[in-house]
């Protein structure tokens, strides 16, 4: 699942503009990233320029798949991406803050925050309950001592009596 290209374009009466990009081509070797950001930018702009306004499309050029939104106002996005990326995610990702584009996610994320607290509050109760059976042992042992010592202080005060 990899994002390679998002796009911001101003759609034109005839040519569309790109306003600006954003590229991760780590992916690729370093004497392909030139062309591959090329091809990115000319794909992006030539399917803005045949999506009508208002509308959403997903095109797949090559082993790509590229989403396009152009709002009412000309303004457009265009996000490339692999084929494994979900498209639920791409127009999301294109409508809201990228932050806050997946639900799923949010949900996820949250999800594992909540397994690591409740697996660090599991450790200390077991850490507690190691204590406290050592609790348990030492009060034994205490007890024991204290029934030796009243037996033996018994045995000391029956050879004499008081009067």
């Amino acid at each position: 699942m990899k994002l390679y290209s998002l796009s911001i374009h101003h759609k034109g009466a005839t040519k569309a503009n790109l306003l600006k990009a954003a590229y991760d081509l780590s992916s690729f070797s370093f004497f392909q990233r030139s062309s591959v950001q090329e091809f990115m930018t000319f794909t992006s702009a030539l399917i803005v320029e045949r999506t009508s306004q208002g509308s959403r499309a997903s095109v797949k050029e090559q082993e790509y798949l590229c989403h396009v939104y152009v709002r009412n106002d000309n303004l457009s996005a265009v996000v490339v991406a692999d084929t494994e990326y979900p498209q639920r995610v791409c127009f999301t990702l294109l409508d809201k803050n990228p932050r806050e584009a997946d639900a799923m996610t949010k949900v996820q994320a949250e999800l594992d925050e909540t397994k690591i607290i409740l697996h660090n509050t599991m450790e200390s109760l077991l850490e507690r309950g190691e204590k406290l059976d050592d609790l348990v042992a030492k009060s034994e042992h205490l007890g024991n001592q204290s029934k030796a010592f009243y037996k033996t202080a018994r045995k000391q005060n029956s050879c004499c009596e008081i009067m």
